[in-house]
């Protein structure tokens, strides 16, 4: 039972690599799998929780997709793939993921657009995609702006990580209207950061992070950091679900999931079982005076 948990486990962070690569965010791959593989969101996501294992035609697909080897993928084998100048349907791949997701936002939210104008800016998006393959920031920030002066635009998403009993991630967060800041003001706040692209805005949802953080308060996060690098306020999924807890180490495999309303009970949850989505860098409190 441990061999094959590691196994699943081992699977999983190589499929992660690939989609990285990819430009797929962690929280758009279970869709991504699904529509490569052609099956269901909730076989996609037993994947991704390490309770099965896709089968050989499944796991050709997904390499294909990710231009990555089946062998590397599937057992560990050998190299990612096959030689560096070997073009990669990888580029595709994160240009299709960045059209599906800008798609799907404007026939939600753009219905005032013509028809031209909605193929004019998937297309933009393509091409911007294309042009900067192998950034690691996250594929839904590729059409964003860049810092003009001191001034930096950070994305907002409607993310609603829990500080509660945890909320199930979805697919595809909607952008809202960028937040735009002063880098000077950040830094004066104590928040460091090595690019403005990694920062990104959500919320919190519930009370067991309060005082620190409030129902529905605003956070300035950094989605470059995906491992635990020292106690801290985390966004992470466990066992499913999205928190944003406080983590720190309680002994070689295991954190302690801390709330900081002290009515709310803390929790020891299993590091291989944790998957770290960003750090909390700022809490944006609202005070009615």
């Amino acid at each position: 039972m441990v061999q094959s948990s590691n196994i699943r486990q081992a699977f999983v962070a190589r499929l992660k690599q690939a989609s990285a690569s990819a430009g797929i965010p962690d929280w758009g791959l279970g869709a991504r799998l699904a529509d490569i593989a052609k099956v269901t969101p909730k076989a996609a996501s037993k994947w991704l929780n390490m309770e099965s294992m896709p089968g050989r035609s499944n796991m050709q697909a997904m390499a294909s997709a990710f231009g990555v080897r089946v062998e590397w993928l599937e057992y560990g084998q050998g190299e990612m793939r096959d030689g560096a100048e070997t073009p990669a349907p990888a580029a595709q791949a994160a240009k299709s993921s960045t059209a599906d997701i800008v798609l799907k936002m404007l026939e939600k939210h753009g219905k005032g657009l013509t028809a031209d104008a909605r193929r004019n800016i998937v297309e933009a998006v393509e091409a911007e995609a294309s042009a900067t393959q192998g950034s690691n920031v996250i594929v839904a920030d590729f059409s964003r702006p860049g810092p003009a002066g001191d001034e930096i635009s950070i994305a907002h998403y409607d993310i609603r990580g829990a500080m509660g009993n945890g909320q199930v991630p979805a697919d595809y967060p909607e952008m809202l209207r960028d937040v735009k800041v002063s880098q000077e003001q950040l830094r004066k706040l104590g928040v460091t950061f090595d690019d403005p692209n990694h920062l990104k805005m959500v919320y919190g949802w519930g009370h067991s992070m309060a005082p620190t953080i409030k129902h529905a308060d605003p956070m300035i996060v950094n989605i470059n950091i995906r491992e635990f690098d020292g106690d801290g306020i985390f966004i992470f999924t466990w066992q499913g679900h999205l928190y944003i807890k406080r983590l720190q180490v309680q002994d070689a495999e295991h954190f302690e999931m801390i709330s900081d309303n002290k009515q709310h009970k803390d929790r020891v949850i299993r590091m291989d079982e944790t998957y770290i989505h960003a750090r909390v860098l700022l809490v944006w409190n609202a005070h009615l005076v």
